[in-house]
């Protein structure tokens, strides 16, 4: 017996309730290939794989592909908006003072939202987001200047 097949990204995006573009496949495959990229850099990925794209037409698909939990968007602070293809399992992330390199890291304990607040004020907390700040170790080995 064989194992079922994966669904291809088209069928992703259709089981999303999106309309399959070839830019929006490109885009996706893009952000999945890659690591914690900015749109700046997916504009790149994308363009390599279907030609022109406009940076607006990138946002725009972005937004529907976060919206549709296809993809997820990080913000670390004093950085550009980052989007990645692992979602839905509440992982955090480190990121490196000095070059700004971001690495995933496991919940921190068990199952979403793995983090208790001190204070919940009445909210049903189902997910928490958690940065690590430090240096990577290519810069924390790098001789000072």
């Amino acid at each position: 017996m064989t194992a079922p097949q994966p669904p291809t990204t088209a069928e992703e995006l259709r089981g999303a309730g999106l309309r399959v573009t070839a830019a929006r496949v490109a885009l996706l495959e893009t952000v999945r290939g890659g690591d914690h990229l900015d749109a700046e850099a997916i504009a790149s990925g994308v363009r390599d794989r279907v030609g022109h794209i406009s940076l607006q037409a990138v946002y725009e698909a972005l937004h529907a592909l976060t919206a549709a939990s296809l993809v997820r968007r990080i913000e670390p602070p004093g950085s550009p908006a980052r989007f990645e293809g692992r979602v839905g399992d509440n992982h955090h992330h480190l990121v490196c003072r000095s070059c700004g390199v971001v690495a995933d890291v496991d919940c921190a304990v068990g199952h979403a939202p793995c983090l208790t607040a001190a204070q919940d004020h009445g909210f049903s907390v189902d997910e928490a987001e958690v940065i690590y700040w430090g240096q990577c170790p290519d810069c924390s080995t790098a001789p000072s200047s």
